[in-house]
């Protein structure tokens, strides 16, 4: 019997990702750069320029909508703070807080894993230049 529910991830040929798969919208979310980049700096509740200071590279329209769709899928809160001026303050939820190890363990993987893959990217654009 095959199970044909968006969220089989397995087919009979290995790893199956249907189209209608409820895992890809989030998979889009949390795996863009600046959204990981984002809720690792979260680690406390964070002003919104502080966190575009720890991201350096990152413009203030991205950032705004990397937040945004972080609020959304309900990963950070976003709390106005009455002052002068107003400021904007964002924290993980618990759902956010969640993600928090395996995050770590792909920055882990990327930081060992950093030679390796830039020898191999060398060797691709050595191979594709000639």
């Amino acid at each position: 019997m095959t199970d044909t529910s968006p969220y089989a991830a397995h087919g009979g040929d290995g790893v199956l990702f249907a189209a209608d798969c409820p895992s890809r919208p989030i998979l889009d979310q949390i795996a863009d750069k600046w959204s990981m980049m984002a809720l690792s700096v979260l680690q406390q509740p964070t002003r919104f320029n502080e966190i575009k200071r720890r991201l350096s590279g990152v413009t203030q329209r991205v950032l705004t909508q990397t937040l945004r769709r972080l609020e959304r899928n309900g990963m950070i809160t976003r709390r106005v703070i009455p002052t002068s001026p107003i400021g904007v303050e964002y924290a993980l939820t618990p759902l956010g807080e969640s993600l928090v190890e395996p995050f770590g363990e792909l920055y882990d993987w990327t930081i060992a894993h950093a030679d390796i893959v830039r020898e191999a990217q060398g060797d691709y654009d050595a191979r594709s230049a000639g």
